[in-house]
């Protein structure tokens, strides 16, 4: 992870923990009993295999000759992106503790293949790494603060910075697309459903 993603990281942590601190003061005086409405866990596995299945299907789109494209020089190109995505995975979810797969190194993985199944492979691979740290994570876990990232930080907001990281970076990856003229797989579907609906009702 670099030095100015951990920065940025450790900023947005630390305007978390002193909002939630105030929060946490507010609920002191004016406790909630109601049982809560929202499920982390369940709520972020489900956004971020929903996210994974379209970084594949973008990739898959995505012509094998392009995935050396980038919009400038000093900008990543398709398959680093794709490939950033993955390493994150890694390098997030390592700030509560998780050990990346043994051989990695992230100084050099975003540029280590612009081959697209290799790419694919790396995304499910680091998928299925995220997967399974999260799905072994007790609510307790969730909870467990990490004082180095913040006082009031914890798991959660580690889970909920790596759900909020995949969709900035797909939302990056569906610029690069519409630039080449490439239409997101997803889009493709719904036009053809709007068409397929907009036929029966003449």
């Amino acid at each position: 992870m670099n030095k100015m993603f951990l920065a940025v990281l450790l900023v947005a942590l630390g305007v978390s923990a002193g909002a939630w601190a105030q929060n946490t003061d507010a609920a002191a005086a004016n406790p909630d009993h109601t049982a809560p409405s929202y499920d982390m866990k369940a709520q972020a596995l489900f956004d971020l295999e929903r996210v994974q299945k379209k970084f594949v299907d973008l990739a898959d789109a995505i012509p094998a000759d392009k995935f050396t494209w980038r919009p400038s020089a000093d900008s990543r190109s398709f398959a680093e992106v794709f490939l950033h995505v993955a390493g994150e995975r890694y390098g997030i979810l390592g700030l509560m503790g998780a050990t990346a797969p043994a051989g990695f190194d992230g100084k050099t993985f975003e540029k280590s293949t612009t081959d697209r199944a290799q790419v694919v492979a790396e995304l499910n691979k680091s998928w299925e790494f995220a997967k399974k740290e999260i799905s072994g994570m007790s609510n307790a876990d969730f909870a467990k603060l990490l004082p180095k990232l913040g006082p009031q930080a914890n798991a959660g907001d580690v889970v909920y910075i790596l759900v909020a990281d995949a969709h900035e970076h797909l939302g990056q990856l569906v610029a690069y697309a519409r630039v080449n003229g490439i239409v997101p797989p997803w889009t493709v579907e719904a036009q053809k459903q709007a068409a397929e609906k907009k036929g029966e009702k003449k």
